[in-house]
């Protein structure tokens, strides 16, 4: 399958607005059950499959063998509500680049989506010449500390500053606390700490107030 000069991408039971705000991505197809979602991606040969598990026709899950059994080599993203134990780990199985739990934010996929992209690249060019570049590519994208590559509109001294103050916290921060320790934004706070958990850096649990959304908060893995 060629790879065209602008990403595509087929999705499941999600609305396109958020995708298509994130470059490269564009949105070529979207289908309501596991069965359209397979003939979508034999029609429109997507890069990337955003999947629900929750499907009127099938688990979601089910929808991977098909598609390799078809000869798809898409990669696909899972966007569900599944919080079960088993379908993270079935998820993992089948191997799905990453896993985004329901409800969320615009901040929780641009970050999943730019680090897909990132690896995508690097996957397409990279030369192996020794055991480094194997580890290179599936080490992922790594939270750069000095001239690494982030995604678009994210620089490194603005990394390097949050994740300073992740460093230097006991415990967790919200991005309105890392903003508040670093000067930047609350919204620029929380895109980093978003990329830097999801390229397994920081830790997000979440706390529940006495009412509204739960606070997302960030710790730094060890």
């Amino acid at each position: 399958m060629r790879v065209p000069s602008r990403r595509r991408e087929a999705v499941v039971r999600r609305r396109p607005t958020f995708v298509e705000r994130v470059e490269p991505f564009r949105v070529v197809g979207a289908a309501s059950t596991g069965e359209r979602a397979i003939g979508a991606v034999a029609e429109l040969r997507p890069d990337l499959v955003l999947l629900d598990l929750y499907l009127p026709d099938m688990f979601g899950l089910d929808v991977i063998p098909r598609l390799r059994t078809a000869g798809h080599d898409c990669d696909v993203m899972v966007i569900s509500a599944a919080r079960e134990a088993d379908a993270l780990r079935g998820a993992v199985r089948h191997g799905v680049v990453d896993y985004l739990l329901k409800p969320f934010d615009f901040e929780d996929l641009q970050p999943r989506l730019e680090r897909y992209a990132t690896q995508r690249r690097r996957l397409m060019t990279t030369v192996v010449r020794g055991q480094a570049d194997v580890d290179r590519v599936l080490a992922g994208t790594a939270v750069p500390t000095s001239g690494g590559t982030l995604p678009k509109g994210m620089s490194v001294e603005t990394a390097e500053l949050i994740e300073r103050a992740l460093r230097g916290t006991d415990g967790t921060l919200s991005a309105a606390e890392c903003a508040a320790l670093t000067g930047v934004s609350r919204v620029s706070a929380r895109r980093y700490l978003e990329y830097f958990h999801s390229t397994g850096s920081a830790d997000v649990s979440l706390h529940y107030g006495v009412a509204g959304r739960p606070e997302r908060r960030y710790g730094r893995r060890v």
